[in-house]
């Protein structure tokens, strides 16, 4: 068994899944169940919620995995031979990582049940080798771009008012800058979507936040929420490039399809630090949890080390959320006051403020 710090729970045999339930859980929610065969516990898990449970490379008795995937599980084979190659130098392309009509069964979900499932040495090498190559490739991508990078909330459902504004900013920033992304959905694909619109005429946008909002989540159905956006990607008339740099240590969370290239890690913590530095332009900030915050403080500590002529722009959206509700922009201030970074820091209502900072 192991347990990691936060919501993550991961469940390696029956005797752990047993003393777990013994002790009261019911609430399933997170946790990540690895080869376990699970035939003789159908009553059991039957009484939990497995709402966004992740079983990988699990047995169970019949019928029971349709149950959990319908309850809205993730459910993923075992797979034990690597699907990526380790020797790879070029980013991904979307349709390569969605190469199957299911997301279960296709080079991203594959890759996502490997990852859970081959803990060996050779399978940790193949990643580590893997992540290089991507990393490389990445740089290359980069060069010469100005790029400027959205964070935001991972959770945020495509018909509520936030999203529209994260595509709003993406559109604005996208008709000067590359826009970069951690690639996933919420803020991250509203963005993405944003960027690639950001020449096309005024109602493309509107056209496909429409579009988009009658599928909201990938909760419960992945591929739903990938249908909905291929069909809106397939009708784009638009040629801008934008990245994607999503990891699948929150493989559980699909890529985004609006994307032109991704930068997909297995090491989280080496992809957090890769996104920030690429957008060698700025960033904004957009309203957010602890992964938000996180990332403020880990970019206002690079700039707050840097010369004067490397530091880039960190832009906060929403006063009432970083002053109030998440107070990180006091904190922000204090620490540019007196540095090179002082100038480079700043605080706005709007998607629109925000945009016109990197005008």
């Amino acid at each position: 068994m192991q347990h990691t710090r936060g919501q993550v729970v991961v469940v390696e045999s029956l005797a752990e899944l047993d003393r777990r339930l013994a002790a009261g859980a019911r609430h399933l929610t997170g946790w990540r169940l690895t080869g376990v065969d699970l035939r003789e516990r159908s009553r059991e898990l039957a009484n939990c919620d497995t709402t966004r449970t992740t079983f990988a490379g699990c047995t169970f008795a019949p019928g029971d995995d349709h149950l959990h995937r319908v309850r809205g599980a993730l459910v993923l084979p075992a797979v034990h031979q690597a699907p990526i190659d380790p020797h790879r130098s070029e980013l991904y392309g979307v349709a390569e990582l969605y190469d199957a009509p299911a997301w279960r069964d296709s080079l991203d979900g594959r890759a996502y049940a490997w990852l859970q499932t081959a803990h060996e040495r050779d399978a940790v090498l193949a990643r580590v080798l893997h992540d290089q190559g991507i990393d490389t490739a990445l740089r290359r991508w980069t060069d010469g771009r100005d790029v400027v990078g959205v964070m935001g909330g991972h959770a945020w459902a495509r018909d509520r008012a936030a999203y529209a504004d994260a595509a709003r900013l993406g559109r604005l920033l996208g008709r000067t800058h590359t826009v970069a992304t951690g690639g996933g959905p919420g803020a991250m694909e509203a963005a993405n979507l944003g960027a690639r619109l950001g020449t096309a005429p005024e109602g493309a946008l509107a056209d496909a936040l429409a579009t988009l909002a009658r599928v909201p989540s990938f909760h419960p159905d992945v591929d739903a929420w990938v249908a909905s956006a291929a069909a809106v990607r397939d009708g784009l008339d638009a040629t801008a490039e934008t990245l994607g740099v999503p990891t699948w240590h929150y493989g559980h969370e699909p890529p985004n399809l609006f994307a032109t290239s991704v930068a997909k890690y297995f090491r989280n913590a080496l992809r957090e630090s890769i996104l920030l530095q690429v957008c060698n332009a700025g960033i904004v900030f957009l309203p957010g949890a602890a992964g938000t915050v996180q990332e403020v403080f880990q970019d206002a500590c690079e700039n707050y080390y840097a010369s004067e002529d490397a530091v880039a722009p960190m832009v906060l959206v929403g006063r009432a959320h970083w002053t109030e509700e998440l107070p990180a922009w006091p904190l922000l201030e204090s620490l540019a006051r007196g540095r090179a970074m002082a100038d480079h820091v700043h605080l706005v209502d709007t998607v629109e403020e925000a945009a016109a900072l990197f005008e």
